[in-house]
């Protein structure tokens, strides 16, 4: 369970991100998508990342210092984890229309240097209005992840916003489509800044990869 979220800075590029060496997290998403809704959801904190109604609003490289709490202990009196800390990163949506073509460009290079360069980097999660069809720049964006080997998750957000059944339909939908061109999907989440539907299952994800992480440098 997270426990504490802040802001920590704000980045213009990748070579100004904080050198603390904890593992990175980072949301990703067509301009308006939800993003800093959903932020904000899974963190607990209504206000912790900006939210507005005007696309585009997020020019920069924002990191959040997160940490959770530990399991409660077994019957047995033996806690099954330990508190973690790790960074949340709200990055740039991609795909506004309304900013010019050199901010576009611009706004282009940041993402892919963070996405190419940054070492922390463990998950970048790119996320989908589930309410659309697949949209070209989502499905080349994705590509583009999966070329240069950047580990990612989808997750659809907006599930509120459909009835249960076009929702299970939309996402199936989505995932067929990228079957034409992957093998294997990566992780597919579904949630709703509004209900808090699937912002347990996105902590679960984070927390046992952190984890797994650790248990490897024990």
């Amino acid at each position: 369970m997270i426990k504490d979220a802040k802001y920590i800075i704000s980045s213009p590029d990748v070579k100004d991100c904080p050198q603390s060496g904890l593992p990175e997290y980072a949301f990703i998403g067509r301009s308006n998508v939800g993003k800093s809704s959903l932020i904000n959801m899974i963190c607990h904190n209504p206000k912790l990342a900006k939210t507005s109604q005007k696309p585009g609003k997020t020019l920069l490289i924002n990191h959040f210092l997160v940490t959770t709490t530990p399991p409660q202990p077994s019957p047995q009196g033996r806690e099954k984890g330990t508190s973690q800390a790790w960074h949340l990163v709200d990055l740039p949506g991609y795909g506004y229309a309304q900013a010019g073509q050199k901010q576009r460009e611009a706004l282009k290079r940041m993402i892919e240097r963070y996405c190419l360069l940054r070492e922390q980097l463990v998950c970048l999660f790119v996320l989908i209005d589930c309410r659309h069809e697949p949209q070209k720049i989502d499905l080349e964006f994705i590509n583009w992840l999966g070329e240069n080997g950047v580990p990612f998750a989808i997750v659809f957000t907006k599930g509120d916003k459909l009835g249960r059944m076009r929702l299970k339909e939309n996402v199936e939908a989505y995932k067929n489509r990228l079957l034409e061109e992957w093998e294997e999907l990566p992780p597919v989440f579904v949630t709703s800044s509004e209900t808090g539907l699937g912002g347990e299952e996105l902590t679960n994800y984070i927390e046992q990869i952190n984890e797994n992480l650790a248990n490897e440098k024990a």
